[in-house]
């Protein structure tokens, strides 16, 4: 599979997905602490790909993004944004709601 196809897979089957660098548990950069600790402080389960381990996906992910820099929250197929957009929105509330919608609706459309 391309490895496109892989990347808009991963998009399409994860309603809150982060790339980042290591492990929500072993983050491997400060960026990718801050957004996975605020990530997992809105209390909803997601997905994460460890760019490191996936060479092909943090070489090809910035172009289909065009985002250039991880971590890459998307949530309900869009990119929301890196460290700085998932901290700021987190202050103010705003990643909490997207992220709970986002997470009730994927859990209805199971149903």
């Amino acid at each position: 599979m391309d490895i496109i196809e892989t990347i808009k897979e991963q998009i399409a089957n994860n309603t809150i997905l982060l790339y980042m660098k290591g492990s929500p548990n072993a983050p491997q950069c400060g960026f990718s602490a801050k957004a996975s600790q605020a990530v997992m402080g809105c209390g909803e389960k997601f997905a994460y790909v460890d760019i490191l381990q996936n060479p092909e996906i943090r070489a090809n992910l910035p172009k289909y993004a065009n985002w250039p820099t991880f971590p890459q929250l998307w949530v309900s197929g869009e990119l929301v944004g890196g460290s700085d957009i998932v901290m700021e929105m987190f202050d103010n509330g705003e990643l909490q709601t997207l992220i709970k919608d986002a997470a009730a609706k994927a859990k209805s459309a199971e149903a």
